[in-house]
C-alpha cells in the first residue's frame, strides 16, 4: 500500500509539474526513498543538465510539511509557486541608479513583509469574517478588521503601546488608515465581544484541521501595571513576580498542542481556584467542549474543582502536594518498597527492550544505585479519598520518583540554605519567610532565654528541623486523577502542563504584555484578547513550520519575521534584505507563496499580498 502511494504521487504529480519548468524527482537508496525539485538548464556548452532546486525529504516528511490531506494539491501549488518566482527571477531588471542623485526626502524605502505569514494565518482563522459580523451588528464603520489585525501582528512583531502600534504598523508593506482614537473605540468593541470572538475562532479553528481537545491545560498568571492606583481590575494581590504593583490575573486554557482555546481576566486579587469553573462552563456552553480531562498544577487543585470536574463526561488531572497529604499516606508515598518504572530516558534499544519485559517488576529505592538508575522515572499508586465523612472523593493517587530530581532539588535547596545563612550572618533577618522559594523558611527565630524568660535581644539561627522535613520529599512528586487509565499515560499528561507554561512565558517576554499602561477595565480586557489572538496566530504559524524533523525556537521565529524587510525599488519592486535559511524556506512552505527572490515585482507583491489573505474554498469559515 505504501508502496503504491509513492509511485502514485510520483507519476500524479510529475505530469502535473512537467508543464512548468520544475519537476518532482525521486531518489532511491537501500535506506530511504527522497523527494527533491529539481529544474533543467543549459550549460556554458549548451549541454542540457539538470541542479537541485529543494530536498523536499521523504513522503513522511512531504506529508508533515504539507499536510496528510490533499498533499499533491498543495505540492503542485508549491512547485508551481516555485515556477513563477524562478521566471520572475529571470526576467533581467535594469534599475539606473545615480551616486549624485539624493534620495527622496521623508520617503519610505524600507518595508517589513515578515507579517505576511502572520496575515495568513489570521485569515485562515476566519478573523476578518468575525471582524465584519461585529460591526454589521453594531453599525459600525470604522475598520475594525484592519485595526485587529494590526494590534496582533504589532504585538508579536514590535510590541508596545496602541500608539506606538499605530506607528510602528507604518513598517508594514500595507499600511494602516485608521488614526488612534478609532484604535481606541475599537478596543471598547473588542472588549464587549470577546467571548464571541474567542467561541467564533474556535469554531473556524476546526475547519484546519482536528484540535487535541480531549485533555485540555488550564493555568493562572498574573500582569503587573505600570500605575501604583487600584482600581477595577487593577488590584493588589498575590504577584508571581514578587513585584509591588497592583496586578489583574488572567486564566487560561489551551488543548495539549498548546493551542489557546479561551481565557478569562479577574480583578488581581481573587483567588486562583474560583477561576477555573466559570471558564468550564463557557467551554461547555459556548464551544459545545463537555467531554474533558481537565489538567491543572497544585494551585487549582482545590477539593471543590475535583468535584466540578468528576462529574458527567468530565475528569481531572491535577498535582498533588505530598505534604498536605495526612500522615498515613505521606508514609505510604515515600515508603522505599512497591516501586515501578514509568519511564526511562537516555537509555540505549536494548535496556528498553529489557525493561518492558518487567514493567510490572517492583523496586525497592534503597537497593537502586543512584547513578545507574539516574534516568529512570519510578511510579507506585493507590485509590483513595479526600473529603468531609459524608461527602468524600474518591480517586487515584499516583506518586512519581527520580534520582535526578532529588538531587536537583537537593541543589537548590543548598543554595537555599547557603543564603538564608548569608542573611543570618550579615544581621538583616528581621522577619522570617514562608514562601516555598524563599531562603528565609530555613531561619529559626529565637527570643527566649534556656529557662524560658523573655529575653533581652533575639537571635537568629538556622532551622535544621525544617531543613530535615523539606528534604524527606526530595524526588518525590504527586498526582491525584479520577481517571482508570494507565498510570504511565496519566504521567506523560501532566508532564505536557509546562506547554501552558510556555504559553505565558511567550505573552510576557516575546509580547511583552506587562507592564500593562492601560487604565480602563474595557481597554485592559481588549489588550488581553489581542495578547490571546497573537498567542493563537503564532502557535498556528509555529505548528506550520515546525515538522520534519524542525524545530524553531519563538525567539527564533518571531526575530525571523521581524527581520524579513524589503527595500523598496522606485518603478520595479522590492529587493529582501534578509538572510535566506531554513526557516525562512519553511515559512514560505507554509504560506504557498515566496518572497526570496532577487527582487519581487510590485505586481508579484500584489499577488502575494492577495495571497496572504485567502483561504481554502474547504475551509467554510464562519
Amino acid at each position: 500500500m505504501k508502496l503504491f502511494f509513492f509511485v502514485k504521487f510520483y507519476l500524479y504529480i510529475s505530469s502535473y509539474i512537467q508543464l512548468y519548468d520544475m519537476k518532482l524527482t525521486v531518489s532511491k537508496s537501500k535506506n530511504a526513498t527522497l523527494y527533491y525539485v529539481q529544474k533543467s538548464y543549459r550549460t556554458d556548452s549548451g549541454k542540457s543538465s539538470t541542479r537541485t532546486v529543494e530536498r523536499l525529504g521523504t513522503i513522511e516528511e512531504v506529508k508533515a510539511r504539507f499536510g496528510e490531506e490533499n498533499t499533491l494539491d498543495a505540492v503542485k501549488a508549491y512547485i508551481k509557486e516555485l515556477t513563477l518566482a524562478d521566471k520572475e527571477q529571470r526576467r533581467d531588471v535594469v534599475v539606473k541608479l545615480s551616486q549624485n542623485k539624493m534620495i527622496k526626502q521623508n520617503e519610505q524605502n524600507s518595508y517589513n513583509g515578515g507579517y505576511l505569514f502572520l496575515q495568513k494565518v489570521y485569515y485562515e482563522l476566519g478573523l476578518d469574517k468575525i471582524c465584519n459580523k461585529i460591526e454589521k451588528r453594531h453599525k459600525n464603520e470604522y475598520g475594525l478588521n484592519s485595526i485587529l489585525s494590526m494590534l496582533l501582528y504589532t504585538r508579536i512583531l514590535y510590541p508596545g503601546s496602541k500608539l506606538s502600534s499605530l506607528e510602528d504598523a507604518k513598517n508594514f508593506i500595507e499600511q494602516p488608515k485608521v488614526d488612534i482614537h478609532q484604535v481606541y473605540r475599537a478596543l471598547s468593541l473588542l472588549s464587549k465581544e470577546s467571548d464571541g470572538i474567542q467561541a467564533a475562532v474556535y469554531k473556524n479553528s476546526l475547519k484546519l484541521g482536528a484540535r487535541h481537545d480531549k485533555v485540555i491545560y488550564y493555568d493562572c498568571t498574573n500582569y503587573y501595571f505600570e500605575s501604583e492606583e487600584e482600581n477595577g481590575l487593577r488590584q493588589y494581590g498575590r504577584s508571581k513576580e514578587n513585584r509591588p504593583n497592583p496586578i489583574v490575573q488572567m486564566g487560561l486554557f489551551t488543548d495539549i498542542d498548546g493551542i489557546p482555546l479561551a481565557f478569562c481576566i479577574n480583578p488581581g486579587n481573587t483567588a486562583e481556584t474560583t477561576t477555573l469553573k466559570p471558564l468550564e462552563d463557557k467551554l461547555k456552553e459556548d464551544f459545545g467542549l463537555s467531554k474533558v480531562v481537565v489538567c491543572t498544577d497544585g494551585g487549582l487543585a482545590s477539593y471543590e474543582n475535583r468535584k466540578n470536574d468528576h462529574v458527567g463526561e468530565r475528569a481531572f488531572i491535577t498535582v498533588q502536594s505530598l505534604k498536605k497529604l495526612e500522615k498515613s499516606l505521606q508514609d505510604w508515598s515515600m515508603e522505599t518498597t512497591g516501586w515501578k518504572i514509568a519511564e526511562f530516558k537516555d537509555t540505549n534499544e536494548t535496556q528498553k527492550a529489557d525493561m518492558d519485559k518487567q514493567h510490572d517488576k517492583e523496586y525497592d529505592l534503597s537497593k537502586l544505585d543512584p547513578k545507574e538508575y539516574a534516568n529512570m522515572l519510578f511510579y507506585k499508586e493507590r485509590w483513595i479519598k479526600v473529603g468531609k465523612k459524608n461527602d468524600q472523593l474518591e480517586q487515584r493517587l499516583i506518586v512519581t520518583f527520580s534520582f535526578k530530581y532529588k538531587e536537583y532539588l537537593q541543589h537548590i535547596r543548598e543554595k537555599q540554605i547557603a543564603r538564608a545563612q548569608s542573611i543570618i550572618e550579615r544581621g538583616v533577618a528581621e522577619k522570617c519567610g514562608k514562601g516555598q522559594n524563599d531562603p528565609k523558611r530555613f531561619i529559626k527565630r529565637d527570643s527566649c532565654t534556656v529557662d524560658g524568660e523573655l529575653a533581652e535581644y533575639t537571635s537568629y539561627s538556622l532551622n535544621q528541623e525544617m531543613i530535615d522535613q523539606e528534604a524527606r520529599f526530595d524526588g518525590f512528586y504527586g498526582i491525584c486523577t479520577d481517571l482508570e487509565d494507565k498510570a504511565t499515560d496519566i504521567i506523560k499528561t501532566n508532564g505536557g502542563r509546562w506547554i501552558i507554561e510556555d504559553c505565558f512565558r511567550i505573552t510576557k517576554t516575546e509580547f511583552e504584555a506587562r507592564p500593562v499602561y492601560l487604565q480602563r477595565d474595557d481597554r485592559i480586557k481588549a489588550h488581553f484578547l489581542t495578547c490571546f489572538l497573537a498567542l493563537i496566530l503564532y502557535k498556528y504559524l509555529a505548528k506550520k513550520i515546525n515538522r520534519a524533523g524542525y524545530h524553531f525556537s519563538a525567539n527564533n521565529i518571531i526575530s525571523t519575521l521581524k527581520d524579513m524587510n524589503f527595500v523598496s525599488v522606485a518603478g520595479e519592486g522590492y529587493i529582501p534584505t534578509y538572510t535566506r535559511t531554513d526557516l525562512t524556506n519553511n515559512l514560505h512552505g507554509s504560506a504557498g507563496f515566496r518572497t526570496d527572490t532577487q527582487i519581487v515585482s510590485k505586481q508579484r507583491m500584489k499577488s502575494i499580498i492577495s495571497e496572504s489573505k485567502k483561504t481554502s474554498k474547504k475551509e467554510n469559515i464562519q
